[in-house]
């Protein structure tokens, strides 16, 4: 059964640099601390260091206009991104043979073979050859400027011979992962059956369609505007039923780059919306034994594009995103916690490191600009079960400081949900940490809440938070934020 290949790559890689598959992404620690640490503004005034009070809406924008930025960045940067499909038995019996450069009559032999070939296993063998050759960015160039090439490869593609079809797809798979514009305009006229052959029964085939559908898609508005008229939204919610892991993460890769388009809001996610999609994969994000990392990643991807359009997010909501989010956050910090076998945190934290930060990203997107998703959050009780997870990573405790700072800049109301509880407690212990960005993070969230909470700078005070402050006296990238928060602690 093919594979994809696993390499994975930094988030904060170069953005043109396209990727195999079957983690586009990687770990994603960099970039999620990146994307969502807030700084607040700080002034040195007479008298001492002082928080900008009077500027919390400013501070407001000015935070959202820079995530926003770097989250623009961040989806420009996975735009270029795609994935290699390749199968490892034919890997390894490859192994040793070099890719060739072939000019145009090398490249009319393979298909004339292809086409006209008296056996097939002589026809099979063209196509081998020519897809090897195709791994090459000049063979690729040679190919797309010879006349009658793709079409051709589409009249193979679409042959009643299976190992046929199956090779000339893997040649249009290559083609696909092109990072020339020209070469991935050139397969358009093979989208269309591409987009049919998803109601196939070969899974391996379904797979390596929609990859090389995604491929495509994330490069070519032409090939998206001809594919969505033609149904790509029911074929992929076609697809989402599938009982095969592979084609559901192949699916979530391919509906990702769909997401990202910038016509997305307009013309995309409001289909996918209006679609059985959401339902299925909330349905797939729920937690327990049939839960699949690898799957729950590419949707939870797609449930963070949604998001971030803005375009029906209540929706989301009453289908039962947050609950489920949030379920689904404290079964994976639970499986960390509760393990002696050191290999679980190992293959969660490391191998799948992006689940539980994208979870919590998503949180993130839900509650930065909404009052009634931080409602949300407060009355399905999931402070507590979010400060659990302050003991996960430093990735992790970022993330959750980060959610808690949008709930507590909504106001005097919302802080007082928050308080009294474990809350400061646990605040206490994040300033044990030495993760700059986890005590930074720490330090705004106790800035709001002095801010909006009366009495939580008195009671900061009483269980030693000066104490706790001390060690941060001298840390550059601190200390102003400190000398504030003491002024603040004993001045108001």
């Amino acid at each position: 059964m093919p594979r994809p290949l696993t390499p994975p790559l930094p988030p904060c890689a170069v953005a043109a640099q396209s990727v195999p598959c079957s983690r586009r992404r990687g770990p994603v620690a960099c970039s999620v601390v990146q994307v969502y640490s807030r700084s607040t503004m700080w002034s040195r005034q007479r008298g001492g260091l002082k928080p900008l009070r009077c500027g919390v809406e400013q501070l407001r924008c000015r935070r959202r206009e820079r995530e926003a930025a770097l989250r623009k960045a961040r989806r420009e940067q996975q735009l270029v991104s795609k994935r290699l499909l390749r199968d490892e038995a034919l890997e390894e019996a490859e192994e040793g043979c070099v890719a060739m450069i072939f000019g145009e009559a090398e490249i009319q032999q393979f298909l004339r073979l292809a086409q006209r070939g008296t056996e097939e296993k002589e026809r099979e063998g063209a196509l081998v050859s020519l897809r090897r050759g195709l791994q090459r960015p000049e063979t690729q160039q040679t190919f797309i400027r010879l006349e009658g090439s793709i079409r051709t490869l589409v009249g193979l593609l679409t042959s009643n011979q299976a190992l046929l079809q199956l090779e000339a797809a893997r040649c249009l798979h290559e083609l696909s992962h092109s990072e020339q514009s020209a070469v991935v305009e050139a397969c358009l006229p093979a989208t269309s059956y591409l987009l049919t052959y998803l109601s196939g029964h070969s899974s391996d085939f379904i797979e390596l369609c929609l990859y090389t559908l995604g491929n495509l898609i994330v490069e070519s508005e032409a090939v998206r505007r001809q594919l969505l008229p033609q149904g790509i939204v029911p074929a992929l919610a076609a697809c989402i039923q599938s009982p095969h892991l592979t084609v559901l993460e192949a699916l979530g890769y391919a509906l990702s780059q769909l997401l990202q388009a910038k016509e997305a809001p307009e013309k995309i996610i409001p289909s996918v919306l209006g679609s059985t999609l959401p339902q299925h994969m909330l349905q797939l994000l729920q937690p327990g034994p049939k839960l699949n990392l690898g799957v729950a990643v590419e949707f939870a991807w797609c449930l963070h594009y949604i998001i971030c359009s803005q375009v029906n997010n209540a929706l989301l909501i009453t289908q039962g995103a947050l609950s489920t989010l949030g379920l689904l956050l404290l079964d994976l910090a639970g499986a960390v916690q509760r393990t002696e076998d050191a290999g679980l945190e190992l293959f969660l934290l490391q191998k799948q490191p992006s689940l539980l930060p994208e979870g919590l990203w998503l949180l993130n997107n839900l509650t930065a600009n909404s009052p009634s998703f931080c409602t949300s959050l407060l009355s399905l009780d999931l402070i507590e079960p979010l400060l659990h997870l302050l003991s996960v990573s430093n990735v992790v405790s970022v993330l959750v400081l980060t959610v808690l700072c949008n709930v507590a800049e909504k106001g005097p109301a919302y802080c007082q949900r928050l308080w009294p509880g474990p809350l400061l407690s646990s605040l206490l212990d994040t300033l044990a940490f030495s993760d700059t960005e986890v005590v930074g993070q720490s330090l705004e969230l106790l800035q709001l809440l002095f801010l909006y909470q009366p009495g939580a700078a008195q009671a900061f005070l009483q269980q030693s938070g000066l104490q706790a402050l001390q060690r941060h006296e001298e840390v550059a990238q601190l200390q102003d934020r400190v000398h504030a928060l003491q002024q603040t602690a004993l001045h108001g």
